[in-house]
């Protein structure tokens, strides 16, 4: 990609073609710094706060089972500790499936949020850079050097603050 660009870049200019303008977009900070971010984090804390909850009541429900065989294993019938036991299982077993599934859902979910944010952030470049007519908009992950001339991730933030 970025030999097809130098290689543009030289065709352009051996043309005679008017100048470049170019710009670069550090991706990870626009990612951190954009409201929208901090809005899914938000909403996806909230989604997920009562499953969370249930998970944590359910493994200190495993807990005190575990505590009480421990303690009281010694001095229960065999029928007692086998049943307690049985229980154990099954519940580690739920709790095993239930924290699977939270995380699984949690992943989709997050993804999804992220997949949304990408495409807000992308429409903020593309808007500006048709705004101010850039003919090149570069994200930092393939650039060695930017100078701070064309680094245009604060301008794409505001633009994101304007849009929430």
């Amino acid at each position: 990609m970025i030999a097809t660009l130098a290689l543009s870049l030289g065709a352009a200019a051996a043309a005679g073609a008017a100048e470049l303008k170019i710009g670069v977009v550090n991706a990870a900070a626009v990612m951190e710094k954009a409201p929208q971010a901090e809005a899914a984090r938000s909403k996806l804390e909230k989604e997920f706060a009562p499953r969370n909850d249930e998970l944590v009541a359910q493994q200190k429900q495993l807990k005190q089972m575990e505590d009480r065989l421990s303690r009281d294993g010694a001095v229960m019938s065999d029928d007692q500790r086998r049943s307690l036991e049985r229980d154990i299982l099954s519940t580690r077993r739920d709790v095993k499936r239930a924290q699977d599934e939270f995380r699984d859902d949690l992943n989709i979910r997050r993804n999804e949020e992220l997949s949304k944010l990408q495409r807000q952030i992308s429409d903020a470049i593309e808007s500006l850079a048709k705004e101010q007519n850039f003919d090149v908009i570069l994200t930092n992950a393939n650039v060695i050097y930017s100078s701070k001339r064309v680094d245009i991730t604060e301008d794409v933030v505001q633009r994101l603050l304007k849009a929430r």
